[in-house]
């Protein structure tokens, strides 16, 4: 299949990349969990493995962002912020989309190859996951939640895979807890957003604006139970093979309930990126508690 210069015009590379959404790929540092809870413990080949990894989840999440602004372009377009994306404002044809989704997950697949064959399996089934939530989980109020923190938690499990670490039973249901809660957080601030606006229901979802208490509710909660998982793990006895002062691994129980009420808070306020991932890449704040993270594990182990 040829490409038309009407296609592809050379005159809007900067539309075909926001396509993409590079912004997004922040989220696939998730991966790389795994590999520093373990301290390591993958060898000198873990951290290229997981590397290949990160690129190839960025590949195929790109594909997949690619086809789900073409199922949903005509939401996209009643959306107040969401219409101004390339399909939805006409910068980008849908031509062009169908294209560059084959490429996408082909380059994904080339370098998913040079993997171990459990992850070639994991991105199989984030993709085929993803494609679901676009075309029938999306509109379904709670599935779509539990499907993104599915979707989150994939990455964790990938990045063990690409990595060959184990990958603890208190990472993984710390994992579910917390990305559940961000998932509520996502729903929440695009309700709350269009609250704002003045719209009663979101174009193309299952929620309308009377959602938003019990969606804080539901999400609140999970993130609180997420501090409880990791409360359990420092009062495990696994905890002391990794960690000869793990008494200071209690300072994350602190950090953690700060910054999941941080967030939440923001939400209420209408002041949060609708992805808290990517939010929480770019927020000062956020890093900084992440800063303060990374020296109470240092001082632990």
């Amino acid at each position: 299949m040829s490409v038309s210069t009407e296609t592809l015009r050379v005159d809007r590379p900067g539309a075909i990349l926001r396509l993409l959404r590079p912004h997004q790929w922040s989220k696939n540092a998730l991966l790389a969990i795994p590999l520093m809870a373990s301290h390591g413990a993958g060898g000198a080949g873990g951290l290229p493995h997981l590397l290949l990894g990160i690129v190839a989840f960025c590949l195929c999440a790109s594909a997949v962002y690619v086809l789900n602004d073409l199922i949903d372009v005509e939401a996209d377009r009643a959306h107040p912020r969401k219409c101004k994306r390339p399909l939805a404002s006409g910068e980008v044809t849908p031509r062009a989309a169908i294209l560059l989704i084959p490429v996408l997950l082909g380059s994904a697949a080339v370098i998913a190859a040079w993997l171990p064959p459990r992850f070639g399996v994991l991105l199989a089934g984030y993709c085929a996951l993803t494609c679901l939530y676009s075309y029938v989980l999306k509109g379904r109020v709670l599935l779509d939640t539990l499907c993104l923190a599915g979707l989150y938690t994939l990455r964790v499990i990938a990045g063990a895979a690409a990595a060959q670490v184990l990958l603890s039973f208190w990472l993984l249901l710390f994992s579910v807890f917390l990305f559940l809660s961000l998932a509520f957080v996502k729903r929440y601030a695009e309700l709350d957003a269009l609250r704002r606006a003045g719209r009663l229901k979101a174009a193309g979802r299952g929620y309308c604006v009377d959602d938003l208490p019990i969606l804080q509710t539901l999400g609140i909660g999970a993130g609180y139970l997420s501090v409880m998982v990791l409360a359990l793990y420092i009062n495990s006895p696994d905890i002391a093979q990794l960690y000869h002062r793990p008494k200071y691994i209690w300072t994350l129980c602190v950090l953690m309930l700060y910054w999941i009420s941080r967030v939440w808070m923001k939400s209420h306020r209408g002041t949060m990126n609708e992805d808290p991932v990517v939010y929480a890449l770019k927020d000062p704040v956020s890093l900084c508690v992440g800063v303060l993270a990374a020296v109470t594990v240092a001082l632990a182990i």
